[in-house]
């Protein structure tokens, strides 16, 4: 085991610095392109980008800051102003004015609704109870259909063959 990870460590080093070289070879061409094109080589470059970044930054006084912030907040409250004004005002023309119910429309509301639920209640009544008309005659009948097939005989004889076995 450890032969392999010396190996690989062994080749992992190559690898790195072959890929150095090629990055080395890789810069040197884009400046040879830089330079074509007419810019400046990457060399000089980076030169000028190092100081550029620890220059100072240019600062605000505190006076200069709440100025601007001051001047903003102006520039929002008016716009917000105008926003609000017209929207108010439309939809306060839009809307009528409530209307109030009077107690004796509220009434005449109520017996109205009373009167439709009473003729729909009576609706639906009326199936039923011509159901229950229809099945009693036909109960009636099924009975009577029953009574007259049975013969006459057969009722006495059951209920003598009952009396001695009570007996």
């Amino acid at each position: 085991m450890p032969q392999t990870l010396k190996h690989d460590s062994e080749f992992l080093h190559a690898a790195l610095i072959g890929l150095q070289h090629k990055l080395g070879a890789i810069k040197e061409r884009i400046a040879e392109l830089r330079s074509q094109i007419g810019g400046q080589p990457a060399a000089s470059q980076t030169a000028t980008a190092a100081p550029a970044s620890g220059a100072k930054k240019r600062s605000m006084s505190a006076s200069a800051r709440k100025r601007i912030a001051l001047a903003q907040k102006k520039r929002w409250a008016a716009f917000k102003a105008g926003k609000t004004k017209p929207a108010a005002a439309k939809a306060a023309a839009s809307k009528p004015a409530k209307r109030k119910l009077s107690a004796e429309g509220r009434a005449r509301i109520i017996a109205a609704t009373k009167k439709r639920w009473a003729a729909f209640r009576k609706a639906q009544q009326a199936p039923k109870a011509a159901a229950r008309k229809a099945a009693k005659p036909a109960a009636k009948k099924a009975v009577k259909s029953v009574a007259r097939k049975a013969p006459a005989a057969a009722v006495p004889a059951a209920s003598a063959a009952a009396a001695p076995a009570g007996e």
